[in-house]
C-alpha cells in the first residue's frame, strides 16, 4: 500500500500525517514546541528546535506505524519565518518568526521601491527580515535566504537554496511573472541567495540515505517542495473553485479559490498559486481572542446553548482584541467597538459572535468587489468551527450555506500535495 507523509510546522508544534492512495488518513502524531522568544517587537526561534521536533515526532510516527511505503514527503511551515545560512544550510543565527516586526527601516526601504500590489511589503515580510539580517552580524556570511519549510525540507534532502511559490511571495518573488523582479537590485541584495522557486509539491531531491535507514522509509522516498501553514489548511478541506474557507481560531482568516489574482495590500489582501487557480484572502485581528478576553472556556460552552441565532441582538460590535484592523479594513488606529455591554451575557456574548460574522460578511464582500467569487459555500475550520449556533449566525448574515470541514489540519493538507504528486 502507497503511503504519502504531510509534515505542519505551527505556531505551537509540528503534526505528521500519512495517509494512502485514497486520501485515508492511516496515522497523525504531533510534536510540541517552546513557544518563540520574544523581546519588543523582535521574535526570535532556534531552528535547531524544528529539526529537533521534527526528528522526535518522524521517530514516534515511524514507532506508530511501518513507513517503508512512503512514496513523497511534503512539508509546510509558518509564512514570512526566515533565517539566514551558510553554503552548507547551517543556520547563522536565530530565526525571525513570522510575526518580528523589528525591520522597520527595512520596510520603508521596501516601501520606497516595490509596486503596491507586492506582498512584500511590511516589517514582517521575510523580504523586510532579510534586509535586517544582511545588516546585522553575521549577515556579511549568509548564502541562502530559506523560509522555515525551505530549510527544514534542505535537511531531509540535503539541497539548499530552493523555496516554493507560496513561501517566496513575501520575499518579493513575482508570482505573477513567475520570477524574481528587477526592482529588487535597487535593494541591493546579491541575487545569489534568492532561493529558486518552485510550484508547491514538486520535487527537490531524495531522502538521504541517513533518515530513510532511521525511519525505515524507501531509499527512493521523493522530497518536495513545500508551501505555507495556511495554504496547507486550505487545501486540507478539499475546497474547491467558488468555495471559501473562514478559519475561526484566535485570528479570523479567510480564503477563497479563484480564475484570476487579487492583489490589494492597502487592504491586506493577497493571492498564492494553488495549481491552476489562486487563493485569494485576507485575516483580520477580529476572532476567537476577544471571547478569551470576556469568557472562559466553561463559560463559552455555556453562553454557546443560550444562542438565538434567528434573532439578532442589534448590537453594533467591531470586535478587536486591541488597537488596529488589517483585513477587511487595513487601519492601524482602529479601536475596538464593544459597547454598551448589556447586563446580560448571553446577549453580550451573541452581539461578539454577530460582529465578527459581520467582519466575515465584509470580508467576502471586499474579495468579491475586487475581482473574486463570491462563495458558493463556506468550509469552516479552527475552534470555532464546531460552533454550530454560530455558524447559523453566520449563514443569516453572509447568506450562504456554512458547514464544518471534514479535514482541516495543515499537514493532512501537505499529505495531500504529496498524494497530488503521484497522480498523472
Amino acid at each position: 500500500m502507497t503511503q504519502f507523509l504531510g509534515i505542519d510546522f505551527g505556531t505551537s508544534g509540528c503534526r505528521s500525517c500519512v495517509i494512502d492512495a485514497q486520501a485515508q488518513v492511516l496515522a497523525e502524531v504531533h510534536t510540541a514546541l517552546p513557544v518563540p522568544r520574544r523581546k519588543g517587537p523582535a521574535v526570535e526561534q532556534d531552528p535547531a528546535l524544528w529539526w529537533q521536533a521534527l526528528t522526535d515526532n518522524l521517530d514516534r510516527l515511524a514507532r506508530q506505524t511501518p513507513l517503508d511505503a512512503v512514496r513523497a514527503l511534503c512539508l509546510d511551515g509558518t509564512s514570512a519565518t526566515l533565517l539566514g545560512c551558510d553554503a552548507s544550510g547551517h543556520p547563522l543565527s536565530t530565526a525571525l518568526m513570522y510575526s518580528d516586526a523589528r525591520a522597520q527601516d527595512e520596510a520603508d526601504r521596501i516601501a520606497s521601491v516595490a509596486p503596491t500590489d507586492s506582498a512584500a511589503h511590511g516589517a514582517t515580510s521575510s523580504l523586510a527580515k532579510l534586509l535586517w539580517l544582511l545588516h546585522a552580524e553575521p549577515g556579511r556570511s549568509i548564502s541562502h535566504a530559506l523560509h522555515q519549510a525551505d530549510w527544514l525540507l534542505g535537511r531531509l534532502c540535503g539541497r539548499y537554496g530552493v523555496s516554493d511559490e507560496n513561501n517566496a511571495l513575501k520575499l518579493g518573488y513575482d508570482i505573477i511573472q513567475r520570477r524574481w523582479p528587477d526592482w529588487l537590485d535597487a535593494l541591493n541584495i546579491p541575487r545569489a541567495l534568492l532561493p529558486e522557486v518552485l510550484p508547491a509539491g514538486q520535487p527537490i531531491g531524495a531522502l538521504l540515505p541517513a533518515w530513510a535507514k532511521r525511519w525505515g522509509m524507501p531509499a527512493d522516498t521523493v522530497i518536495l517542495s513545500g508551501t505555507t501553514d495556511s495554504t496547507a489548511s486550505f487545501i486540507a478541506t478539499g475546497a474547491g473553485p467558488g468555495d471559501a474557507v473562514s478559519a475561526l481560531g484566535s485570528t479570523l482568516v479567510l480564503k477563497i479559490l479563484t480564475d484570476k489574482p487579487v492583489f490589494s495590500p492597502q487592504h491586506g489582501i493577497y493571492s498564492h498559486r494553488l495549481g491552476q487557480h489562486w487563493l485569494a484572502g485576507g485575516a483580520s485581528n477580529s476572532g476567537g481572542a476577544v471571547l478569551q478576553q470576556f469568557f472562559s472556556t466553561r463559560e463559552i460552552t455555556e453562553l454557546t446553548s443560550a444562542l438565538q441565532p434567528e434573532v439578532p441582538t442589534g448590537l453594533d460590535y467591531y470586535p478587536l482584541v486591541g488597537t488596529g484592523e488589517r483585513f477587511p479594513v487595513n487601519d492601524p488606529a482602529l479601536q475596538p467597538r464593544l459597547a454598551p455591554r448589556p447586563a446580560d451575557d448571553a446577549l453580550f456574548f451573541q452581539g461578539i459572535l454577530e460582529g465578527i460574522a459581520h467582519i466575515e460578511a465584509e470580508g467576502y464582500r471586499k474579495l468579491a468587489a475586487l475581482g473574486a467569487p463570491w462563495p458558493a459555500r463556506i468550509l469552516s475550520t479552527g475552534g470555532g468551527a464546531i460552533n454550530r449556533g454560530w455558524g447559523e449566525i453566520r449563514e443569516r448574515i453572509i447568506g450562504v450555506p456554512v458547514v464544518a470541514a471534514a479535514h482541516q489540519q495543515a499537514a493532512y493538507g501537505a499529505a495531500l500535495l504529496a498524494l497530488q504528486y503521484s497522480k498523472p
